[in-house]
């Protein structure tokens, strides 16, 4: 197996203002804002919610995140880890009928050692894959290259949200509402 080796990463990693428009856990104050479409958040259900990534892998890339703030897979109730499933798996959907992809990766990053960079609040990664989709850029230049903008993906995918069954839009600003 060939190995890539990124040390340019480390820098973002290791960087002291992790986000300078939040005060706490960012995905704790993404989930209380009222301006879904400027945060990037598509869709919400009773106990989590899906934000796309800011620094996507892949246009699409998407976070499943529950309301709980832990880093702790097992500190989720029962009602919270079957809100959380099924919520994957509606994103799942919404990706396929928005993107059409050949693939997903989708995992979590739990605990200090996994590599995330946002360790106190767990969320599930759902990043749609393309036979093809990698490419010299990001080896040879430190360049990834996304394909669509983050605004034009939202529109998509919140469209694709909105078409499935027990969806509602309280208004164009919103993230989709399931019950």
């Amino acid at each position: 197996m060939e190995q890539v080796f990124a040390p340019w990463r480390i820098e973002w990693i290791r960087r002291e203002e992790k986000n300078p428009d939040v005060d706490g856990c960012v995905f704790c104050a993404f989930a209380e804002r009222a301006a879904d479409r400027e945060n990037l958040v598509v869709a919400r259900s009773e106990h989590s919610f899906v934000l796309l990534n800011n620094y996507p892998y892949n246009p699409g890339h998407a976070m499943v995140i529950p309301h709980a703030h832990t880093g702790d897979y097992g500190e989720l109730t029962d009602e919270q880890l079957l809100d959380h499933a099924r919520l994957k798996a509606r994103t799942f959907d919404a990706l396929e009928s928005a993107l059409a992809p050949d693939g997903f990766n989708a995992g979590l990053n739990l605990g200090e050692g996994a590599g995330g960079s946002i360790k106190e609040h767990l969320h599930t990664h759902v990043v749609p894959r393309w036979q093809g989709d990698t490419n010299f850029m990001p080896v040879l230049s430190d360049t990834t290259v996304i394909v669509e903008a983050l605004e034009d993906t939202y529109d998509l995918v919140h469209d694709a949200f909105a078409a499935q069954d027990g969806a509602s839009v309280p208004d164009e600003r919103c993230a989709v509402v399931f019950d």
